[in-house]
């Protein structure tokens, strides 16, 4: 079976909830909810792949952020290798450019979401490693 590349963005607000997008009508899975990204192209490398995707997506560029995971699943019709990138660091304002509701949920929040199966994982690892860096950084996790 053929595995589809895909980069998926969990995006960090100023108040330290996680983006995540609904599905729309004509996706699979219409209803679920996911983190923002999709299908590496041929040539990109995931870093790229995340930025086209996230502008395409959400309106927003000039990411910055580091690869926290990867991981296979199989669902009955494709398989995928999903890179979830935590991004901190971006100009514009989210927004879902295709139709698709957006919600920011506290990072403790995310597992009572209906997320895609092959995004669950990535919840208990992002919510540990989001709390060692607010532990890293301070109290509130801001820089300043």
């Amino acid at each position: 079976m053929h595995i589809v590349p895909v980069v998926a963005a969990a995006l960090i607000g100023a108040d330290g909830r996680v983006l995540i997008a609904e599905r729309t009508a004509d996706r699979p899975q219409p209803g679920r909810w996911e983190f923002p990204g999709g299908k590496r192209e041929a040539g990109e490398s995931e870093l790229e792949a995340l930025a086209r995707e996230l502008r395409e997506e959400i309106g927003v560029d000039g990411i910055e952020g580091r690869c926290l995971m990867r991981l296979t699943h199989a669902y009955p019709e494709r398989t995928v290798a999903l890179s979830l990138w935590v991004i901190d660091r971006y100009r514009g304002e989210p927004r879902g450019r295709e139709g698709q509701r957006l919600a920011w949920v506290e990072p403790e929040r995310l597992a009572q979401s209906d997320l895609l199966e092959a995004d669950r994982p990535f919840v208990t690892t992002l919510v540990e490693w989001l709390s060692q860096r607010t532990e890293r950084e301070g109290l509130d996790g801001r820089d300043d």
